[in-house]
């Protein structure tokens, strides 16, 4: 059994040589021991280096994020204004029948009750109908919104892509 002995390189870094599977006597590394960013394993890459790819990839990241949330608020917003315009709409056309047709009906049905009073209450109660059928109508289109879902689920991936445990939230 050998006993590792001590190696300094060229740069001046110790190390125990002995009888290991990654010995290169030629200093080259081994061929299979070259990471994702093209360095050596075991080469160390500077501070700076790793500060400028997490700041590149961190930058990238927000961008993204960005531009996913623009296009979801862009939706939602879209989908707002239709709800709104459905309810504002909701309002004039009840006000608009309630005015000019109510008072056709009012007359029509007190020349059948002989009594303008009752015929008032039947024709209100008529438009009170048609109001809150067309609210309700423009409620449900309000609540299918469904505001940033996507943005929302990716931003909180973020936490974990910075510590390097993106695939494990």
């Amino acid at each position: 059994m050998s006993t590792p002995t001590p190696h300094i390189d060229s740069n001046g870094a110790s190390s125990a040589t002995g009888a290991t599977a990654y010995d290169d006597p030629s200093g080259e590394g081994h061929p299979s021991s070259t990471g994702a960013n093209g360095h050596q394993s075991g080469e160390i890459s500077s501070i700076g280096t790793i500060i400028a790819d997490i700041s590149t990839d961190l930058s990238t990241l927000i961008r993204q994020e960005l531009e996913l949330a623009k296009v979801e608020v862009k939706d939602s917003a879209t989908k707002a204004g239709k709800g709104a315009g459905l309810l504002g709409g909701a309002g004039v056309a009840a006000n608009m029948a309630l005015l000019f047709l109510s008072v056709a009906l009012w007359w029509a049905l007190g020349s059948a009750f002989d009594s303008l009073g009752w015929s008032a209450v039947v024709v209100a109660v008529i438009w009170a109908i048609i109001a809150a059928v067309m609210a309700a109508m423009g409620r449900t289109n309000l609540n299918t919104i469904n505001g940033m879902p996507r943005t929302v689920e990716t931003a909180k991936q973020v936490p974990a892509a910075l510590k390097g445990n993106e695939g494990r939230s």
